[in-house]
């Protein structure tokens, strides 16, 4: 059986993960350790991705740079209050070459891995960072001229953007990479897209890490575009990605592109051939906790709306436990993970864990579980697995006022999912921190002819219904604070 229209993918923080398994063992843990119950556990809870945050090599330079930069080293001790220096590994995104971190256990342990997941149905995500590598890649021997250079008057107008590298043929004056919103990341150097060559070369990394994973999720995608290169660095580069993506795909036809995206670049991302973009519009107006933006953003079309990664929390974002009230966190995991698009779950989302985890960092701090939230995550992962919810088609529904005057059904967000052979789960949220009702309108001319019965798969609400006053008038929710429903509708 292929792959669902509407997979699941579930990031792991690798060095973290190995650091607790060390810590049982009584000795430094290598992906060979990773038990093969827990691969299981995944297939169970209904993954089909693994994304193995930070295999790949981090250089000394990056570890010295995490290690003495005064405002990173003040984030990680409000994580780790008994912050030691080894627990700062570098960051995962400073990379000095495509190899897997020898601490790791290195290439051969990753494809030992690849096996053992691909043995239970799982696929492997990996991370490409296109823009920079580490300080320390070996390139900036080998081929300065792949990176952008500085001039004393860049570094005089903007220090924190460029810095003097020493390196075989002399010294250089070269590029941090950034955004262009952003200072710069002072353990990178700036790629040069501009250069074919640099181009050219880092689709030789992409075929190399093709041939060691299924896919790859690509760090802030869109800083190679030519317009944001051009914002950023005053050249112009060709375009990379419609032939990166092409150029892979001829040797790995189902490899899979997920882009990190942000600027409302989504749709750009797409359409130069990404399989996925990362759906950060919804995450935010979720946050702002006001139901008709998130419920204007879900009303685009399906052939968008069906390629967008949608997630609340990753390694970048805050703890969702933590930006959220425990009502609206459930409401809003409702509305993210019921909606079409490639469903995105964080380690340490279940849990409930409340402190983000620096990529820089390989240590966690320990955290009590939140056991009603794990129980709220098994029921909706059970849900998710269900066919009609993976391979379904999804319709948005129109909300309407229980009586004249009342302006609370504009706090309601439904919609329902729907297979050819009569199944159908209805969702219904009421995202406001009040009581709210409405009439949920259901154009389905087919229940006309009798009673429906809804049960709510998230809870015990049961209703029977006349199936013609379901489709003339509608259906009459009275829902409390951050209330929701995942009615499965059976016709009696």
């Amino acid at each position: 059986m292929g792959e669902p229209l509407y997979p699941a993918l579930y990031q792991i923080n690798t060095r973290v993960w190995l650091t607790e398994l060390g810590r049982a063992l009584k000795r430094p843990a290598t992906l060979d350790d990773i038990p093969d119950g827990e691969l299981d556990r995944f297939a169970a809870m209904g993954f089909d991705w693994i994304w193995f945050l930070s295999v790949w090599q981090t250089g000394p330079a990056g570890k010295r740079v995490s290690r003495a930069e005064p405002g990173w080293r003040r984030e990680f001790e409000e994580t780790l209050p008994d912050l030691r220096e080894g627990d700062i590994g570098g960051s995962g995104f400073a990379i000095s070459g495509y190899t897997v971190n020898a601490e790791l256990g290195g290439d051969a342990a990753l494809a030992r891995l690849r096996e053992r997941l691909r043995a239970r149905g799982l696929r492997l995500m990996l991370d490409f960072v296109p823009n920079h590598t580490a300080l320390d890649h070996p390139w900036v021997d080998e081929h300065p001229e792949y990176y952008v250079p500085g001039t004393e008057l860049d570094l005089a107008r903007a220090p924190h953007n460029y810095t003097w590298v020493k390196g075989a043929r002399g010294d250089r004056l070269l590029a941090h990479g950034r955004d262009p919103y952003f200072p710069g990341w002072p353990d990178t150097l700036q790629l040069d897209y501009a250069n074919p060559a640099t181009q050219e070369a880092m689709i030789g990394e992409l075929l190399r890490i093709s041939r060691q994973c299924d896919g790859v999720r690509c760090d802030m995608a869109m800083l190679v575009l030519p317009d944001v290169f051009e914002r950023s660095w005053g050249r112009r580069a060709p375009l990379f990605w419609p032939g990166a993506i092409r150029r892979v795909r001829e040797q790995v036809p189902l490899f899979r592109f997920m882009a990190e995206v942000y600027w409302d670049l989504e749709w750009t991302m797409l359409q130069q051939g990404f399989d996925d973009a990362y759906d950060k519009r919804l995450y935010d107006r979720l946050r702002q906790g006001e139901a008709r933006p998130v419920r204007a953003h879900l009303a685009a079309g399906l052939d968008y709306q069906q390629r967008l990664a949608r997630f609340l929390e990753n390694h970048d974002e805050p703890r969702a436990a933590a930006s959220f009230a425990p009502g609206q966190h459930q409401a809003a995991a409702i509305l993210t993970y019921l909606s079409p698009g490639l469903r995105f779950f964080h380690q340490g989302q279940f849990e409930g864990r409340k402190k983000r985890i620096s990529p820089h960092l390989v240590r966690a701090p320990l955290e009590a579980s939140d056991a009603a939230l794990q129980q709220f995550y098994e029921r909706l992962l059970a849900v998710l697995r269900q066919p009609v919810l993976r391979q379904g088609a999804w319709r948005l529904l129109d909300c309407a006022p229980a009586w004249e005057g009342n302006w609370t059904w504009d706090c309601f967000i439904a919609a329902i999912w729907m297979e050819a052979d009569g199944r159908r789960r209805m969702i219904a949220v009421n995202y406001a921190g009040h009581q709210s009702q409405c009439y949920v309108r259901l154009p389905l001319s087919e229940l006309q002819s009798g009673m429906v019965r809804l049960e709510d798969v998230m809870g015990a609400a049961r209703f029977d219904r006349d199936g013609s006053d379901l489709v003339s008038r509608g259906l009459y929710l009275d829902m409390p604070a951050w209330g929701y429903h995942v009615f499965e509708m059976i016709a009696l």
